[in-house]
């Protein structure tokens, strides 16, 4: 039997609809913050000394925010909304106003990934117009980089994760594919690099810890798979077993960040 979940040290409340992502930062200062992404499409900053929102971003036009994230050698906030744009905050001197944004053209539900290339650029990887399409640009530049198309039908994109290897590649992208196909592409070869069949059923989630080379992937089908890659880049899969049913599709990908931890 499976441990109960541990009591929280303190409850965040006041962003009035679901929430769907979440977000902590810790560097630039002293104060914790927790960035949430609701169904309304607010962006709320919660400052953890307080315990109450510092500020309330609203950039994507009531459509629910579904991916925020921040940059590490930047005071810049990114956020996905259903909107279909991608929405850049500037959030020094407690500005509340998107500088710029990207139009993605994509329907689903696929989270964007983000991968710093060096102080002042980072890529930015998204779900395209077509169903199975990668579209990468660099930012805040938004040229584009390149587009990843499989050579056989899997489906719409499901999740994403841009890493950089230390061994000198270049951009590496996992990819998480309606079919339960996991796809490992070269960004600058614009190339494959290996595929697998890791679940029967839709990817929902995945992540990878590229210290350690192993990332976890969650489906539909309530199954965990574990998978690493060998000198070769090639993906190597176990299942996990399932995990409960309360973590299915919405919920999933929090437990399986936890389990990115996996050495």
């Amino acid at each position: 039997m499976s441990r109960p979940a541990p009591r929280p040290v303190y409850t965040l409340r006041g962003a009035g609809a679901p929430l769907n992502t979440l977000h902590f930062s810790c560097s630039g200062g002293d104060t914790p913050l927790l960035f949430s992404g609701s169904a309304k499409g607010a962006v709320h900053i919660w400052n953890l000394n307080s315990r109450r929102a510092e500020r309330v971003l609203e950039g994507h036009g009531g459509n629910s925010v579904i991916w925020v994230s921040t940059l590490r050698t930047e005071d810049t906030l990114i956020s996905q909304g259903r909107d279909m744009r991608v929405c850049l905050w500037d959030l020094t001197e407690g500005r509340s106003e998107a500088l710029d944004s990207v139009w993605t053209g994509s329907v689903g539900f696929c989270q964007c990934s983000v991968l710093e290339m060096s102080p002042s650029s980072y890529l930015l990887a998204f779900a395209g117009p077509q169903t199975e399409e990668i579209k990468i640009i660099e930012m805040p530049s938004k040229n584009p980089v390149c587009t990843l198309t499989p050579d056989t039908k899997l489906g719409m994109v499901m999740c994403l994760q841009l890493w950089k290897p230390d061994s000198g590649l270049g951009p590496l992208l996992f990819a998480g594919y309606e079919d339960g196909s996991l796809l490992l592409w070269d960004v600058t070869q614009r190339s494959e690099l290996s595929r697998v069949k890791a679940h029967p059923e839709p990817i929902m989630c995945l992540t990878f810890n590229p210290g350690s080379l192993r990332g976890v992937s969650g489906s539909c089908e309530k199954q965990l798979s574990s998978w690493m890659l060998d000198g070769q880049n090639h993906i190597q899969v176990r299942r996990l077993g399932a995990y409960p049913a309360d973590l299915v599709v919405g919920n999933v990908w929090r437990k399986v960040r936890i389990l990115s931890l996996l050495q």
